[in-house]
């Protein structure tokens, strides 16, 4: 059974010491979606959303939020991104719109929360641009999609859910 690396010995919250570990490049790329009506997502599409390109500022926010997520998440080590890419695709036929965030980075820890944190903002920021037009929009789907680097190696997400992932799926026994 794994273990939890951000516990000491104790059981108490412990932030992980990679000092010993090699220096690799390391990728990570999350998605997630946000669904809204069709009223947003054809606003968004003919660039009439009333707060401006909302592609733009959520590009920037998502940017940003990668950058900070040590500040948000309390056992993440402060990171020096050398890239973040985000993303968005306007899916009409499904209401959504895809967000990915893709950060990298040659050190000795991974990035997978910081594509997570970065895609998240993006998609709050797009929902705080649209919620005037539709305050029931959704955040779905969020989840890492790839990662490459340190000892692991390269990990991809096949098509299946997220919750497949994990061998005991509900090790509580209830």
């Amino acid at each position: 059974m794994a273990t939890f690396s951000h516990l000491n010995t104790g059981g108490e919250a412990n932030m992980v010491d990679v000092s010993d570990k090699a220096v690799t490049v390391r990728e990570a790329t999350a998605q997630g979606y946000l669904y809204a009506s069709p009223e947003v997502i054809s606003q968004i599409s003919n660039a009439t959303i009333a707060k401006g390109d909302v592609f733009a500022v959520a590009r920037i926010a998502g940017i940003q939020g990668a950058k900070r997520c040590a500040d948000l998440i309390p056992l993440c080590h402060p990171l020096a991104l050398s890239k973040v890419d985000v993303n968005f695709a306007i899916e009409p036929e499904n209401n959504r719109i895809k967000t990915t965030c893709f950060c990298k980075l040659s050190g000795k820890t991974g990035v997978e929360m910081e594509a997570l944190t970065g895609v998240n903002v993006a998609l709050l920021t797009l929902f705080d641009m649209c919620k005037a037009i539709d305050p029931g929009m959704r955040l779905e789907g969020i989840q890492v999609l790839d990662k490459k680097g340190g000892k692991t190696g390269h990990w991809q997400r096949i098509d299946e859910p997220a919750s497949s992932h994990i061998k005991d799926k509900n090790p509580l026994g209830e």
